[in-house]
């Protein structure tokens, strides 16, 4: 064990995909991985202590005044940080959050309080879309765990809300209009005007808690759910495949094409983004009730289903490049969103795939050593970034799954 260690979770965004060929079937008799009276895969718990034992230490010799842990970069046994402004600062206070609910254990309430203080500087920012990973997940899971931090998670929501276009009925993504794109624009991406990515799924249950608290506002669980269904009508495809990114009009709310910035192609399904789609598209439908975002949930995750298979349930990191690298960040966010989907429908067969891929993930895909829980996780491959090592919405996700099996 390395002096620095700690879990990493998982990451996100979409493509398209049209025609990706389905991987081999089910061989006869294939069942889920064997469960233990706690509803988890036995090899799944016992990479258990692994994670909390990684996950402390990295809560206790890292300095979030140093920058929030993001990534191990393929054989690298040390986090690379980013700054509190990063769009993945939350998803480290959430795991935190996350063991201090699996294990019962308080020591973990300090080690998650420190790391979501500093991220109250974020919380007025009205220049991202990411509010949600940022603040629902390290202060949205405070108030949920202690009663503490609503204040946050509402000015957070207060701030997302200022992005949402009537007119488009949606959150707007990225400023693309108005300011230089952060990685090199490809095929004329840096110039959408108004730009929504499946990923932004992800930051509704913003809204959804904060309408609730003392302070928020009830409109913002409608602002939700329309921007879900925006997506479910614009980025979501007739057989249930995603594109990364629906490009509209902003004056006139048409909608223009859809696009990519993270998939092989505009046409392709990038892997991540087509969790992200089962796993937001369930949780808005769960705190809506709308069937129409329930039947935008069962479609992806039916997509999701008949492109992977037991012992082949961690993907590439586009389903139309089945030898590409693995993704397990793509794997670990499907796995907790077929899991509340499964609750949701009583549909076996999601709750078999999540148990599938667990396993899968605890069997094949932990690294050996170093900080992060997970390894073989891809962030961005057309940008060449992040690939082949361990991310920390990786690990966030899998404790989420783990969460929600238990």
């Amino acid at each position: 064990m390395t002096g620095v260690a700690a879990v990493v979770l998982v990451g996100a965004l979409l493509a398209g995909c049209g025609g990706a060929p389905a991987q081999a079937p089910p061989p006869p008799g294939a069942a889920a991985a064997p469960a233990s009276s706690s509803g988890l895969p036995a090899l799944v718990q016992k990479v258990l202590p692994t994670a909390y034992e990684r996950l402390a230490a990295t809560a206790d010799s890292l300095d979030p005044a140093a920058g929030f842990p993001r990534s191990v970069q393929r054989g690298a046994t040390t986090w690379t940080t980013e700054p509190v402004r990063g769009w993945t600062v939350g998803f480290f206070a959430g795991e935190l959050w996350l063991a201090r609910g699996l294990t019962g254990d308080p020591a973990w309430t300090a080690r998650a309080q420190r790391w979501t203080a500093p991220i109250a500087s974020q919380v007025t920012r009205t220049d991202t879309h990411d509010l949600g990973f940022v603040a629902e997940y390290s202060f949205g899971s405070e108030q949920r765990a202690t009663g503490n931090g609503g204040a946050e998670v509402v000015t957070a929501a207060r701030s997302l809300a200022t992005r949402y276009s009537p007119a488009v009925k949606a959150v707007k993504s990225w400023d693309t209009d108005t300011e230089p794109f952060t990685e090199e624009p490809v095929d004329g991406r840096g110039a959408w005007r108004f730009p929504v990515i499946v990923d932004s799924l992800m930051n509704l249950p913003l809204f959804d808690q904060a309408a609730a608290l003392p302070g928020g506002d009830p409109a913002w669980r409608d602002l939700a759910t329309q921007h879900a269904l925006t997506v479910s009508r614009t980025n979501q495809r007739p057989d249930g495949s995603i594109a990364h990114v629906a490009a509209f009009d902003p004056a006139t709310g048409a909608f223009l094409k859809r696009d990519t910035w993270q998939g092989a192609t505009p046409e392709s399904t990038w892997s991540r983004g087509q969790g992200w789609a089962v796993h937001g598209f369930a949780a808005q439908a769960r705190a809506s009730g709308n069937p129409e975002l329930r039947a935008a949930a069962v479609r992806a995750a039916d997509w999701w289903l008949a492109h992977t298979a037991p012992g082949q349930r961690v993907p590439a990191w586009d389903f139309s490049l089945p030898t590409a690298e693995r993704d397990s960040s793509a794997a670990a966010v499907a796995a907790s969103g077929l899991l509340d989907l499964a609750d949701q429908t009583g549909d076996p067969r999601y709750r078999d795939a999540a148990a599938q891929t667990l396993d899968e993930l605890a069997a094949k895909h932990v690294a050996p050593t170093g900080p992060a829980l997970l390894t073989d996780a891809v962030g961005n491959f057309p940008d060449g970034g992040e690939i082949g090592g361990g991310l920390v919405y990786g690990d966030y996700y899998f404790l989420e799954a783990v969460s929600r099996a238990s």
